[in-house]
């Protein structure tokens, strides 16, 4: 079995563990339903004509079933869900519905203060709306022949919700909602989706948070840049959100070293997800990239689009964008020869902000997936600003394999990621390691 199939297949049987769904096909589907790979969207994911004009409303709320839970004394454990659509606004300025879902813990908080929440912004999950996060919470794993999406992001909302923490994920701008396509990696949307959770969450009927609940924010990978921008954007955007504190793992800071990195990696199909994204965002690009996109190329971003990291891992593993242009150039040549495209990756630049709240940036030191080198210079960027980082290298060992490097520090480090955001939510202060961090690889 080639190594890029036995990491799925041990990806897969450890999601099996936790509960296997075969959707079925549906006889008779509504008028307005959405199908993606054989998965029926629920409705509630269409978002309606109009939408509220604040960002952070709620759009509409319904109770969600969690495939892992238990029945308890106090309820169902580990909580009860609830599935969210909230009005936020994109980085065109554009009204935009999201979709995520609010946890409710079953377990006591034990800290000080009212009960706290945590935004969980999702790693990579793809670009199909199939593979939405809260549609994870609902079905961990889905194998139905067309698509394979595992909810991997359970575990860490799992651990938070053991320690009383109510937790809010959002499915971010146009995953899960079936208005729009995904904007992979778009900072701006990203931060604003998870910020916007804040708010959702807050107003919804039933929670136990109050004004006095401190807010965190949890993130790896696609996550981790999501929750580092937001953390960026907060004074601004949403100085009503005071973040106690922010975990941002393996953030994909500098798009421009990354899409260099994933280009022909085990997950060479984030490549498409992200020159979707842009293209998505800012329909002026699209004939600039297109006229660089040979037919093979305008049918992987296609095929892509609707795709979740179980396929991309199955049908473009180790793929090279080479074989996508029309000169036989990688798609970051092409990039960096067409000013507007060069000017778009370095907007997405994040680090050029300083949080007004405690950052912890977490990298593995052989992280060749998300460049551990672009993400110790957030932690160092960020540090020149002054503001207050904890940079926690995850020293491993490089294992061969470009994504086993880069999940293996998310494993090994989430215990103590959760624990400092815990401390953050106790009203505890953080331990600025900025003037050491020359010291750290």
């Amino acid at each position: 079995m080639p190594a890029p199939t036995r990491l799925l297949a041990a990806a897969v049987t450890a999601a099996a563990c936790l509960g296997v769904t075969a959707v079925p096909a549906h006889a008779s589907l509504p008028s307005d339903a959405v199908v993606s790979r054989g998965v029926t969207i629920p409705t509630f994911y269409n978002p309606p004509a109009s939408l509220p004009a604040a960002d952070g409303a709620l759009v509409r709320s319904e109770p969600l079933t969690l495939a892992l839970s238990l029945p308890g004394v106090d309820g169902p454990l580990p909580g009860t869900a609830t599935r969210l659509m909230y009005k936020s606004t994109d980085s065109a300025g554009r009204p935009m519905a999201v979709t995520g879902a609010y946890i409710e813990p079953s377990a006591r908080w034990t800290g000080r203060g009212a009960r706290p929440l945590v935004v969980v912004a999702p790693g990579t999950m793809g670009q199909g709306d199939q593979c939405a996060a809260s549609l994870g919470l609902e079905h961990p794993l889905v194998i139905n022949g067309q698509t394979l999406t595992v909810g991997y992001e359970d575990l860490a909302i799992y651990r938070l919700l053991a320690r009383g923490i109510a937790v809010v994920v959002t499915d971010y701008t146009g995953l899960g909602s079936t208005d729009r396509l995904h904007t992979y990696v778009n900072r701006v949307d990203e931060a604003h989706a998870v910020l916007d959770a804040v708010r959702a969450a807050r107003s919804l009927d039933g929670a136990s948070l109050t004004a006095a609940s401190r807010v965190a924010l949890f993130g790896y990978s696609q996550g981790g840049g999501a929750t580092a921008a937001a953390a960026e954007l907060q004074p601004v955007y949403a100085p009503d959100v005071t973040l106690a504190g922010t975990y941002a793992g393996a953030p994909p800071a500098d798009l421009v070293a990354v899409t260099r990195a994933i280009d022909g990696s085990d997950l060479a199909g984030a490549l498409g997800w992200s020159v979707n994204g842009f293209l998505e965002s800012d329909p002026a690009l699209r004939p600039v990239a297109e006229a660089h996109l040979n037919a093979t190329g305008r049918a992987a971003l296609k095929d892509l689009s609707t795709m979740c990291v179980g396929d991309a891992l199955l049908a473009y593993n180790s793929a090279r964008s080479t074989a996508w242009t029309t000169d036989g150039r990688s798609i970051s040549d092409v990039v960096a020869s067409e000013p507007a495209l060069k000017a778009f990756l370095a907007d997405q630049r994040i680090g050029a902000r300083e949080p007004a709240s405690p950052v912890r940036v977490a990298t593995g030191t052989a992280d060749d997936l998300v460049p551990h080198a672009q993400a110790r210079a957030l932690a160092v960027d960020w540090c020149a600003k002054g503001a207050d980082v904890t940079y926690k290298p995850v020293i491993l060992p490089s294992v061969g394999r470009a994504l086993i490097n880069h999940v293996t520090p998310l494993l090994v480090d989430q215990g103590q990621a959760i624990s400092w955001l815990a401390d953050r939510l106790d009203g505890k202060p953080a331990a600025s390691n900025c003037s050491t961090l020359a010291l750290r690889p």
